[in-house]
């Protein structure tokens, strides 16, 4: 219990301090970063980028980027934020305007950082550069969700967390399927049967 206790106030001292970040980098930075990543307009602008420059590499990546993006806010969105009932960090904790634009729903956990690490970390094994180039924003992002007073810095870690499961998750699923069904197997047999 008592350390529950002193978890729960490090994450509440350390969203104040970050939300109390007063720099001309972090006003000049993290606002256009937030918009961008709103509704998955920078990871969507990504995966359009690597289709469209990257070849067979680029389209494998994107694909991947989209898919486990998409899991990873179901499994935020759509049932963390259902079972977890979070308010968001008290506005007076906040010194800067963005407080005012944030959403209504549980803080818990941060669905934009789950989102930007499911994408980054499911690009980066089919192409690490790209992963390399998405791993900036996508720590911005998260930075930028507690500095908006959006979001504790738990919130945050547990977004990493389900983005990371989110882009194992779809990285395992289609070895999984080949495993369990046997498809190329099959496939193969049919192939040498209609020969």
């Amino acid at each position: 219990m008592e350390l529950l206790a002193s978890l729960c106030s490090g994450d509440h001292r350390l969203a104040k301090r970050v939300a109390a970040w007063d720099s001309a980098w972090a006003r000049r930075l993290l606002p256009p970063v937030e918009e961008a990543a709103e509704h998955t307009k920078l990871w969507w602008a990504a995966a359009v980028a690597m289709a469209a420059g990257g070849g067979w590499r680029g389209r494998r990546a994107a694909a991947a980027g989209v898919t486990a993006m998409g899991v990873a806010q179901l499994l935020s969105n759509g049932v963390a934020k259902q079972l977890v009932e979070r308010r968001r960090p008290p506005k007076e904790w906040v010194p800067h305007d963005d407080v005012e634009d944030r959403p209504d729903s549980s803080s818990f956990p941060s669905g934009h950082t789950a989102a930007a690490v499911a994408f980054t970390a499911a690009v980066a094994p089919s192409w690490p550069w790209a992963g390399a180039v998405c791993a900036v924003p996508a720590v911005l992002v998260a930075i930028e969700r507690v500095h908006s007073g959006a979001h504790y810095p738990s919130d945050v870690v547990a977004g990493t967390v389900i983005g990371l499961a989110a882009a194992a998750l779809t990285r395992a699923t289609p070895r999984l399927v080949v495993h369990h069904t046997g498809w190329p197997q099959v496939a193969a047999g049919d192939r040498k049967a209609a020969g």
